[in-house]
């Protein structure tokens, strides 16, 4: 048994008291919880084609299935991500999987279009907002000089759907049938629910700061929390913040003011228009691959492994090139503390998030316009070698680099948020998900009435239009949104200030 760690001294105020092994089970947890938002949308692409005729619809109503759930998965994290800014982490998460677990239950068992439209809604409701309340926990426990690479992780669990989830769809619903799909995300939830309520640690600041309090609250705490008092860290209970901030308010349209925000409204425009292409594509493939290249579903299925494969690589490595940046650009405008020896990197006091004048903007959005640059040519290259009936492998390879790109400029974005809205991450979150999904929805609702009228090639290029006039946003950022965060930080230091 290990022996009790040594304390701090007074001065030196752990920002998180998980250590490096417990803050990565942490994130496992909340990166497995993740996963079911992109399981819930793409397990369900390559049974598109038999939902439609088992049901007697056609193909563009069946797509409309999937701009509702879009809908909802923006909607309502603006609910959920501020309830678990307040009320805390672990009782958001298990109301949103109590919702999620009802609604797949319901849909294995639907039998008709309107049953099967309300459901996806409500099950778009309960598997969204894990995104949200994932990147409040990961705010509440690292700073910035670790949070990139964490934020990878996170990103990287929950892009691990769009990999495996329509091989494990176009199998089902092939073997199966398409209901067995919903039995199988029924399960998924039910064993991940007991996992959370068990391990997951209340992480909220405002309940239990730097983690070293014990929240008062029973449904706040979490059964299996010996491994805590394992700590590699030198802390104890008696060192842990006796003040906490005061209780906030639940602010249902604070996600809703985050997005009109200068400082952040450019940023989320820019992601909103790129994420809704590339959701266009992999809505668009299952149809495309089935009429033009007379694949099963389960071939469908395999055609996307190739998307979620870009997906996870490039958010892995972008995590880590977000730590690189930030720590370089710090060392300019910060002097390294005396005992940040002590300590692995991610519990060092995050002093930087008051650091006057730190080009943040410069720190996490440098490589925006590459990695644009890149998806726009996917894109292009995506739809007119579908057009001109190409062998099927470059559209696939295409699906490769969108997916790298488009979930490389998400982590960006995600990452930065958390960074300028820390005391409402989950908040910040909720306003980037309403924003993407509302244009994702958009998109996803007429990509295949397009692609019927002009043409797979011209629909993409129209795309790409859209694209490179939504990169004007992130321009404005780069060059206003220091300033602008300034100002905001200038008036919010006076309103706090005695009179």
């Amino acid at each position: 048994m290990s022996s009790s760690p040594s304390p701090l001294p007074a001065s030196h105020e752990l920002y998180s008291i998980f250590d490096k092994r417990q803050i990565f089970l942490i994130v496992v947890i909340v990166s497995t919880a993740a996963t079911f938002s992109g399981f819930a949308s793409n397990i369900y692409f390559p049974a598109l084609p038999t939902i439609a005729k088992d049901i007697d619809v056609s193909v563009e109503l069946i797509n409309l299935s999937v701009t509702v759930y879009l809908v909802f998965q923006g909607i309502a994290p603006s609910l959920w991500g501020p309830i678990s800014d307040v009320k805390g982490r672990r009782v958001a998460y298990c109301c949103t999987f109590l919702v999620f677990f009802g609604a797949c239950i319901g849909l294995a068992e639907s039998k008709n279009y309107a049953t099967l439209m309300v459901l996806r809604c409500v099950q778009g409701s309960g598997s969204a907002s894990t995104i949200a309340i994932g990147s409040g926990v990961i705010g509440d426990i690292t700073t910035r000089e670790s949070r990139g690479g964490y934020m990878g992780i996170f990103q990287a669990g929950l892009l691990v759907p769009v990999a495996v989830g329509p091989v494990i769809g176009g199998a089902l619903a092939g073997s199966l049938g398409w209901k067995s799909i919903f039995w199988f995300l029924t399960i998924y939830c039910g064993v991940f629910l007991l996992v959370l309520i068990l391990l997951l640690p209340e992480t909220l600041r405002s309940i239990v700061a730097n983690g070293g309090r014990t929240p008062s609250n029973l449904w706040e705490r979490y059964p299996l929390s010996n491994y805590q008092k394992t700590t590699k860290l030198r802390w104890s209970p008696e060192t842990a913040p006796t003040e906490l901030a005061s209780p906030k308010r639940i602010d249902i349209i604070g996600p809703f003011r985050i997005l009109i925000s200068k400082q952040a409204a450019p940023i989320i425009f820019y992601l909103a228009i790129y994420y809704a292409v590339w959701q266009m594509s992999i809505t668009a493939m299952s149809s495309l691959f089935s009429d033009r290249y007379g694949l099963s579903e389960t071939q469908i299925g395999l055609t996307f492994i190739a998307n979620g494969m870009g997906s996870m690589v490039g958010t892995l490595i972008t995590g880590k090139i977000l730590d690189i940046d930030y720590r370089r650009l710090k060392t300019k405008y910060a002097t390294p503390s005396p005992e940040s020896d002590i300590e692995v990197g991610n519990n060092i006091p995050d002093s930087s998030s008051t650091d006057s004048g730190f080009p943040l903007e410069k720190a996490r959005l440098r490589l925006v316009p590459i990695f644009s640059f890149l998806q726009c040519i996917s894109i292009t290259v995506f739809g007119w070698t579908i057009q001109q009936h190409v062998h099927i492998a470059v559209p696939i390879i295409c699906t490769f680099i969108t997916g790298w790109t488009a979930i490389s400029t998400q982590s960006f974005v995600m990452t930065y948020l958390v960074d300028i809205f820390p005391d409402r991450s989950a908040a910040a979150s909720a306003s980037l998900n309403l924003a993407r999904c509302f244009c994702a929805a958009g998109g996803t609702s007429f990509v295949m009435p397009m692609v019927n009228t002009i043409g797979v090639g011209w629909a993409f290029t129209i795309c790409v239009a859209a694209q490179v006039i939504a990169l004007l946003g992130a321009g404005v950022q780069w060059k206003f949104a220091g300033a602008w965060r300034s100002e905001a930080e200038g008036r919010e230091r006076e309103d706090v200030s005695p009179k």
